[in-house]
């Protein structure tokens, strides 16, 4: 599966940190970007850029290209730029993203010519606790190394640039250490029915949430029945499918009352909701705060000017 221009190419730097917009290297903990993305990850691309997840805690399900995988933390798993993924990770799960230019893992690759050929184009996906145990030393290093990175960015002391690349060249070695035999080691892929509805289904809300379908839309459309969508996805992300509406215009709503300059009346408006105080009392509903307070408390942050673009 090749990438396509239909699936989304999310850039770092310009979707989530411009502070990134030109760097090779962008760390960030998975629990800080599932807070602005969601714990639903749609299916996506980095055009020109490599991803490392590593996933400290959990279960996680995860789609790189046209395979399936289902695994308990910790893991991790390689998407090359012409890969599209999307994952699903639990609430509570934490760990580390790192989202690589192509052009610095490639010189990397070329000091690594055994394994050059198979990881340009391939993705990799590893549960470390499935490793045999002569390689649970080098998972403990990684984990380290993870944690070296994650400090040394929090602080930015000087010498940072030169240091997160020295960590970051050491990180990949270590992967592809833990990967080993590829054909080995890479689980075989788990096709599972209640993974591709849930997948199909969050397709459907990415076009739809504005409109407010009921389930009964969303059913018919995937040709199933309510019970068995609400069963796929509660299985998978042990969420009901109409919290999955919610939670999209949750996170539209947020991300236009932090982005954009429009009055709450017409975000409401631009969500759906013909009667702006009835978006009021769902934003209110959900997030435990008025719409002008989140913004006014976001707006109070200090970093917030890095995120405005």
């Amino acid at each position: 599966m090749t990438a396509d221009t239909n699936i989304p190419n999310i850039i770092i730097g310009q979707d989530y940190d411009s502070r990134y917009k030109d760097a090779d290297i962008h760390y960030e903990a998975l629990g800080n970007l599932a807070d602005f993305f969601g714990r639903t990850m749609k299916m996506h691309r980095h055009d020109r850029y490599y991803q490392v997840h590593y996933v400290k805690t959990g279960t996680s399900y995860i789609c790189l290209g046209e395979h399936q995988y289902q695994l308990e933390a910790p893991l991790f798993f390689i998407t090359p730029p012409v890969i599209p993924h999307a994952f699903v990770t639990d609430e509570e799960s934490d760990g580390h993203v790192l989202t690589i230019r192509q052009q610095f893992i490639w010189s990397l690759l070329d000091e690594l010519p055994e394994l050059k050929s198979q990881l340009k184009t391939m993705s990799i996906c590893v549960s470390i606790k499935d490793l045999p145990k002569v390689l649970q030393q080098e998972a403990q290093h990684l984990t380290y190394l993870l944690e070296q990175l994650r400090e040394e960015t929090h602080t930015a002391n000087n010498g940072f640039l030169v240091a997160q690349q020295s960590l970051v060249r050491l990180i990949f070695i270590s992967l592809l250490r833990l990967a080993g035999n590829i054909k080995i080691q890479n689980h075989e892929p788990v096709h599972h029915q209640a993974f591709y509805i849930f997948i199909q289904f969050n397709e459907l809300v990415e076009f739809s949430y504005k409109k407010h379908f009921s389930l009964k839309y969303y059913a018919q459309q995937l040709i199933i029945t309510e019970a068995k969508l609400n069963d796929a996805c509660r299985q998978i992300a042990n969420i009901s499918p109409k919290q999955i509406i919610i939670d999209r215009l949750m996170q539209e709503a947020k991300y236009l009352l932090l982005f954009s300059s429009n009055s709450v009346r017409d975000i409401g408006y631009q969500l759906g909701f013909d009667d702006p105080a009835y978006f009021t009392r769902f934003f209110t509903r959900e997030s435990k705060m008025t719409p002008k307070m989140y913004r006014q408390t976001i707006a109070d942050k200090p970093y917030i000017s890095y995120f405005v673009r």
